[in-house]
């Protein structure tokens, strides 16, 4: 009679139990991704509505997913980009008016 548990039982930490991460949310990473690759602005667009999408699922997850702080960087960086597109169109669409006849 062999009174050591098996291997495969979870053994006891001397510091209590471990506890796992929240998985991160898929739509944060997709987010903070798109958000700094920009590709000619569009991922700026995709970049704030995934964002959005991912706050507000992590929010209704209530701790059961992460990535919070992925989905803000997310955000504000397609504004970033979203804002550089509009000075970008704006100074284009001044300066040909400046030296077009």
């Amino acid at each position: 009679m062999d009174d050591h548990p098996a291997r495969d039982e979870p053994q006891p930490d001397a510091f209590g139990p471990r506890y796992e991460p929240a998985p991160t949310n898929g739509y944060a990473v997709a987010s903070l991704v798109l958000g700094i690759l920009w590709i000619w602005w569009l991922g700026s667009i995709l970049a704030l509505f995934f964002g959005y999408v991912a706050r507000s699922q992590i929010k209704e997850s209530r701790g059961r997913q992460g990535g919070d702080g992925l989905a803000i960087a997310g955000i504000v960086l397609g504004w970033v980009g979203a804002a550089t597109f509009l000075y970008v169109l704006l100074l284009v669409g001044s300066l040909r008016a400046a030296f077009l006849p």
